[in-house]
Parts: C-alpha cells; sequence; structure tokens
C-alpha cells in the first residue's frame, strides 16, 4: 500500500480474515496548499496546478468587474468539522455570521488553490438549504471561485454530488445536509466540502477549516442578486458564472456505466415481479422516478414518498426498520412486494427487504460483493473489498473464499475513498446502511438498490412468467449455505 495512502488513514489490511493485520498510523499533515503536498490527497498525474500568481492575478481579475463586501466578524464555538461535516439544530447555522463563518473559513483554507476553479453545490432539500445555497454562492464569488454548478432547487444527492464532480473534474462541491437525521426549523442541518475525486475532504481540509474558525475576522461577499434557483439555465456576473443544472443527468450517466438498464427494465417488466422504493420524501425522490418509472419502464406505484420535503414529511429519513416502518408494513402484508427499498435524507444510505424478509447491512454489502458478476462495471473482478470496524465479518468470508484483498478501516467514507483513489477497493460497506463502490467515493443507496435488482435480474434469467421467482430470501439462503452466517449477539451486562 502506498505512503500516499497511509498519510492519512489508518487501514488494517489482508488477504484472508486469517492472516494477520498490519497497522499503520496516521500522519500528522501540513496546512498549507502547496503542488508538493499534492501526493497527500490523490495520485500526481490527476490534478494540474495553475501557478500561484496567475491563479491570484485572475482572481483579482474577478474582483474587478464585482461589487466585494467586506464585513467583519468574531470567532464562533463548536466549529469543528466532524466525518461527515458540520451538523448542528438548524436555528444554530440561521443565527448571525454561523453558516458564513465555516464558508470564510473554507474559503480560506483552501487559499489560492480554489480561485478560478468550479464547485458543485446542492443538498438534501431539507429547510434552510435554499437560503444557505444563496450565502453559499455569493461567498464563493468574492474568494475567486470562477462558477458554481448547482443543483435545481438546490438539489443534490450526496452520491450525484460525488459523481458530478468526478465527470465534470470539478474542483470540489458542498454538500447541505445532516444526512439521515430530521429536517426543519428545530431539526437538524449541516453541511460538508467533498474534494476533487468526489471524497470527503481529508484532515489536512477538515483542520485548515477548524483552525481558521478559531481567528476569523471578517467576511467576504459578492453583491450579487439571489439566483433562480428553480430555472435551469446559466447566470452571469461579469467573469463570475452559476449554472442551475438538473441534479439527476451526470448521477444516471455514471449509473449507466455501471449498471445494464435494458436487463433490468426487462426483468422489472416481469408480470410475476413487484417491487416498492420509499424515498422517505428526501432527496432521492428527485431521482426515483427518472431511474425507476421513465428509464426501467416500473409503474409510477413503486415510488412512495417521493417527493421531496424540507421536513421529509414530519418524518425521520433514516432507512431502517424503525423508522421506515410503512415500507416495512407493506412488505410484510400478505400481498407484499418481491422486493423493497428505501434511501435516507441525502441518498447515501439504504435499506434492502424481500417480501418478509429483511437483509442486514452487514450482509448486504457481502452478498453484492458475491454476486458481483451480475454488475457489468465488474466485469474485470473487485480490486478488493472492504468494510468499517464495526461491521460484521460476513464480508470477510467472502473476501476469504475468493481470494479477494480485504481491508478493515475506520469509521468514516473517507477511509474507504483512500483505498479505492489507490485502486484497491471496488466494494465497501458499514452497519449503518450504508453500501458502495468506486464508481464514486460516497457510499450510494440507490447504487445499492440497482445492485440487487441486478442480482435478482441475473439469478431469474431465463425463468418464464409464472415459474417462480428466485427470491431476495433465496438470494440470502443461497448465500450463508456457501458462505456461512455472521449476526451480532446481545449479551446484558
Amino acid at each position: 500500500m502506498s505512503q500516499s495512502l497511509l498519510a492519512h488513514c489508518s487501514v488494517y489490511a489482508h488477504r484472508s480474515p486469517a492472516q494477520p493485520r498490519h497497522h499503520t498510523s496516521a500522519s500528522q499533515l501540513g496546512l498549507a496548499f502547496r503542488p508538493r503536498f499534492v501526493q497527500l490527497s490523490r495520485p500526481p498525474a490527476s490534478r494540474t496546478f495553475r501557478p500561484a500568481q496567475l491563479r491570484v492575478n485572475m482572481a483579482a481579475a474577478q474582483a474587478e468587474d464585482l461589487k466585494i463586501k467586506t464585513t467583519s466578524t468574531k470567532p464562533i464555538d463548536g466549529q469543528k468539522t466532524g466525518t461527515s461535516g458540520l451538523r448542528k439544530k438548524t436555528n444554530v447555522f440561521t443565527s448571525e455570521n454561523y453558516l458564513a463563518n465555516w464558508i470564510q473559513s473554507l474559503f480560506n483554507s483552501l487559499g489560492d488553490e480554489v480561485k478560478g476553479k468550479t464547485i458543485g453545490l446542492g443538498g438534501d432539500g431539507r429547510y434552510f438549504n435554499k437560503q444557505a445555497a444563496q450565502i453559499i454562492i455569493k461567498m464563493a464569488a468574492a474568494n475567486g471561485v470562477k462558477k458554481v454548478l448547482v443543483g435545481q432547487n438546490a438539489i443534490m444527492a450526496t452520491p450525484a454530488m460525488s459523481a458530478l464532480i468526478r465527470r465534470r473534474k470539478l474542483y470540489g462541491g458542498l454538500i447541505m445536509s445532516a444526512s439521515h437525521n430530521p429536517g426543519g426549523p428545530k431539526e437538524d442541518w449541516g453541511i460538508k466540502f467533498n474534494y476533487s475525486s468526489g471524497e470527503p475532504a481529508p484532515e489536512r481540509i477538515t483542520d485548515a477549516i477548524y483552525k481558521y474558525t478559531q481567528s476569523i475576522k471578517e467576511l467576504k461577499t459578492a453583491d450579487l442578486p439571489d439566483i433562480d434557483l428553480a430555472k435551469i439555465g446559466n447566470n452571469k456576473f461579469g467573469s463570475f458564472e452559476v449554472e442551475v443544472i438538473d441534479c439527476v443527468t451526470d448521477y444516471l450517466a455514471t449509473l449507466k456505466e455501471v449498471f445494464d438498464f435494458p436487463t433490468l427494465k426487462e426483468f422489472v417488466g416481469r408480470n410475476d415481479f413487484s417491487f416498492c422504493f420509499d424515498a422517505m420524501n428526501a432527496v432521492t425522490g428527485a431521482y426515483a422516478a427518472p431511474i425507476f418509472v421513465n428509464e426501467l419502464g416500473a409503474d409510477e406505484s413503486v415510488v412512495k414518498n417521493g417527493v421531496p420535503k424540507e421536513d421529509f414529511g414530519g418524518g425521520h429519513p433514516d432507512p431502517n426498520l424503525t423508522y421506515a416502518k410503512e415500507l416495512v408494513d407493506i412488505c410484510w402484508s400478505d400481498n407484499g412486494p418481491d422486493f423493497g427499498a428505501a434511501s435516507d435524507g441525502d441518498g447515501d444510505r439504504n435499506m434492502i427487504l424481500g417480501k418478509k424478509f429483511f437483509i442486514t447491512p452487514s450482509d448486504s454489502v457481502a452478498m453484492i460483493a458475491a454476486n458481483a458478476d451480475a454488475i457489468p462495471y465488474f466485469k474485470s473482478g473487485l480490486k478488493g473489498v472492504a468494510r468499517s470496524m464495526p461491521t460484521s465479518a460476513a464480508l470477510d468470508r467472502v473476501a476469504k473464499k475468493q481470494n479477494l484483498t480485504f481491508f478493515e478501516v475506520p469509521t468514516g467514507w473517507k477511509f474507504f475513498g483512500n483505498l479505492m483513489d489507490a485502486g484497491k477497493c471496488s466494494v465497501c460497506g458499514e452497519e449503518s446502511f450504508g453500501t458502495g463502490s468506486d464508481h464514486v467515493r460516497e457510499k450510494d443507496g440507490l447504487w445499492a438498490v440497482l445492485a440487487w435488482l441486478s442480482i435478482l435480474a441475473k439469478k431469474n434469467k431465463g425463468k418464464k412468467d409464472g415459474a417462480g421467482l428466485f427470491t431476495v430470501e433465496d438470494v440470502a439462503k443461497e448465500h450463508w449455505a456457501t458462505y456461512g452466517r455472521n449476526f451480532f449477539r446481545f449479551e446484558p451486562s
């Protein structure tokens, strides 16, 4: 494993569960953004740096055609960024300068590196996102960003942002989300920055942001009108540009490079197959109809709670047996669908159900890896597989039997991303309903749903309508018979 990979994560790597684990501790990195540090985030060939003076001159030229307002501020406690960004109650973020302080600290930490670049912006549709987007756009312009690509109505699922960054070769992107937590004026809000390979910001950036929040003195804002976020198109203000884009297009294009959509459409169209997807009034509601209905030909009725709402319809958008009870009740009914799935607030988590059957997250990633040949993207085989430390060893069993390189990493998706950037991991997952692959650098709820549909399509290939389906339960039992079964056991203290 390369030192560039190990520079900012601790990873346990071994060929199989029976072999010893090798541990390398994380090193402390400098905070200055200089070309000599590029290898710490990704291979040098994948990033081209402009000379610093040229970037400064470009930013100066942009400032000349924009009116920049500088206002004084002071540090606010509690702005340390965690593994998934900064999350607080909404009324904290809406208090004076709280969001602005963090955004300015982000741009301060990025320094000249971000000037003249294009970034993405979007979120899960929760309360305050649209207002926050206007603040962020104006501050981006004032800090030398050349262009902002923002999702229509400020909508952009977390894995879709990762796909957008990678497809459009953006410098990075800001995601407004508190993930699977409730939304609303009295609920939660959050924000995070994803870097140039679509991965959550590395520690050298998050540490720098926190350092600046402790000493910040001024905010920079461009004097711009609010952007009509409902209207797709370009908005130009001198050399600065804001483009409102469809949030589905780039993400769908990425998924089509992973899955065989014609085969999935044929399977979904079977008369003896039924399924239900619960978007939980969260961000995947914007993607469910375009993918399942428009692309795969499913009936509109398969999508439940498909309209993103600022308060997620008053629900808790966490796809598990407790909070996705409506879907659970549907799947456990006598006439329930053959396949059920749900995703969370920002679209990166998933739950998989069969008819009166639940697939645990730890089993799901193992079963996807074991059946990877059902997904065209993996036609050359898996580079490796990985799980977080709290996740069960079901994936370990697959790795051992298929002789795959296996990794166990600390909690935090950025550690999976490091492995992916090093070409060492294809499929990964965690016990908290997160599953993904190296098509993006985030866990991906809809990817997991399509992966399971691909498995079912392959298992039922050649079967005539009405001949009896190979079900989700059959996939699980076949897997356990082949690899064995892992489970968690509660032991009272």
